[in-house]
Formats: structure tokens, C-alpha cells, sequence
């Protein structure tokens, strides 16, 4: 179960997340759960694996909005550099950008 403390201790700045739910610490967790819960992760994993970088782009940059929006801030710096890869469309191990998004997400989602 996330709990505030838990997030904290991960690095996510729950200062700024909380703020933005005015303060309200219930609607805070519940949208960090949906947040680390959305299925666009693993669509993500999908795109990437069948080299759609386009929609792997679409996809990599709504969850970086999401979690940026929740502060979930080193699984948000970790979505930042994968979609900052995929908008330049440079050369880059997206295999090794996305199993560290996955990992990141995890510590979060798994506890």
C-alpha cells in the first residue's frame, strides 16, 4: 500500500504532489495509485518492442505529464530522458531507458 512516507522516502516530492490535489491527502494517493497503475506503461513496452516509435513517443510523454503533475519525481526524471530520446528520435538502448522507467516504477507500485 503507497503511503505518504513511503513516497517520500522513494524521493517523489510529495510537497509539491499534495499541493496540487489542494491538500487533500486521500485524492493524492488515490491518484499516485491510478497514476502508477496505468496500463500506458506497459502499452509503452509494446510500442517500443515493435519499434512504433511514434506512439511509443504519445504514450512516453502522457505518463511523464502524469507523474511529473503527481511529483513521483525520479520515475518522472526517468520518463523525462526516454521521451526526450524518442522526440529526437536519437540512437539510443530504449530497451535499457524503459527497463529502468519499469524498475523505477516498481519500487513505487510494488510496495
Amino acid at each position: 500500500m503507497i503511503t505518504m512516507e513511503i513516497l517520500k522516502n522513494l524521493g517523489a516530492d510529495v510537497e509539491t504532489g499534495l499541493s496540487r490535489c489542494a491538500g487533500n491527502e486521500a485524492l493524492y494517493l488515490k491518484l499516485t495509485g491510478m497514476g502508477l497503475g496505468d496500463a500506458k506503461f506497459e502499452e509503452l513496452g509494446a510500442a517500443l518492442n515493435q519499434n512504433n516509435l511514434d506512439k511509443a513517443f504519445e504514450l512516453c510523454h502522457a505518463l511523464k505529464g502524469v507523474i511529473g503533475n503527481l511529483a513521483i519525481t525520479p520515475l518522472y526524471d526517468s520518463l523525462s530522458i526516454l521521451t526526450e530520446n524518442l522526440r529526437n528520435r536519437e540512437k539510443a538502448d530504449y530497451d535499457f531507458l524503459y527497463s529502468k522507467v519499469i524498475s523505477i516504477r516498481a519500487e513505487f507500485w510494488n510496495t
